[in-house]
């Protein structure tokens, strides 16, 4: 059978159609390639997981403004930490036994070995998120559960009701006060914090127990500790803004006399340690309601001038 032209034309036709299609599907294909070959490559394991080593640690850093991938922990400061929360851990264990001189000095020891973690991560550009937020999980055993605990069984636990409440009181106040201040790092002026630091409510419950843990039970001691405890919890969560004394400049140049200073308050603490440090840190704790009482008055005089 003879076909006309008209059919040689739609041949040709169909046939420049069909080589743009299989053009534009190698090109799109060439696309894809170079696309993916672009992409950076992600290495899974048999069960679709990334390839990274059981229990080992990954952050990502910015260096030079690019993210990088970093595998493992910096040993220092977070051995630091350890020792830190062992600190802690070791005061509730000696609590439960009945020695709480011990554990109210061990609260004490976790409050240097927490400042010295980040200053020595600070001066050895060993800082990190995972040392950060394992420290701030190691002040809420050794600065909250810690000195509740200790509380608790030198003086509240004959208190039944109440005195869990209290010291749930102080355990809820220290997790705030943390998670707070993890938030505000860097909208807050650094002279100040906003609530009493959780270090100092405990040096504050530390320091009451280090001291009366030889008296006899008493009513006066059952609420002096009440007091103790759950107004230290209070002021964990308030706004009252006590001094960081992170404005002090201790690379300067001082006078010869400072030194003398020194030399004073380290034979001071040394005659009667638990007395001075409770003492120290109990007019720590008022006087951030004290100023702002004071900050108040000088306020409303102000007004009542104008």
């Amino acid at each position: 059978m003879k076909r006309g032209p008209g059919g040689r034309v739609f041949r040709i036709y169909f046939a420049q159609m069909l080589s743009g299609v299989v053009g534009m599907t190698n090109e799109r294909k060439d696309k894809e390639v170079s696309s993916s070959a672009a992409e950076p490559e992600i290495t899974t394991g048999p069960a679709g997981e990334c390839d990274i080593e059981p229990g080992e640690v990954v952050e990502e850093e910015l260096i030079g403004g690019a993210p990088v991938r970093k595998k493992g922990i910096y040993l220092l400061p977070n051995a630091l930490t350890t020792a830190s929360l062992f600190s802690g851990f070791y005061a509730i264990v000696s609590a439960a036994g009945g020695v709480f001189d011990n554990a109210a000095i061990a609260i004490f020891v976790s409050m240097i070995l927490d400042g010295l973690d980040g200053r020595v991560a600070r001066m050895t550009n060993t800082q990190s998120k995972f040392g950060e937020e394992y420290d701030s999980l190691a002040d809420m055993v050794a600065f909250g559960v810690a000195p509740g605990f200790v509380a608790f069984f030198w003086s509240l636990n004959g208190l039944d009701k109440i005195g869990w409440a209290i010291t749930f009181i102080y355990v809820a106040g220290t997790a705030l006060r943390l998670a707070r201040f993890n938030t505000q790092i860097g909208s807050v002026d650094k002279k100040y914090f906003v609530g009493l630091p959780s270090p100092a409510a405990a040096a504050c419950v530390a320091g009451l127990v280090w001291c009366f843990h030889s008296f006899e039970p008493a009513a006066w001691l059952t609420f002096l500790t009440i007091v103790v405890v759950g107004g230290s919890g209070v002021l964990m969560v308030s706004n009252v803004l006590y001094h960081s004394f992170k404005d002090l400049d201790l690379r300067g140049r001082v006078p010869f006399a400072a030194i003398l200073l020194v030399v004073l308050i380290l034979v001071v603490v040394a005659l009667d340690p638990a007395t001075v440090l409770f003492t120290g840190f109990l007019v720590y704790a008022l006087s951030g309601p004290v100023r702002a009482l004071f900050r108040g008055k000088t306020r409303r005089s102000a007004k009542v001038g104008k």
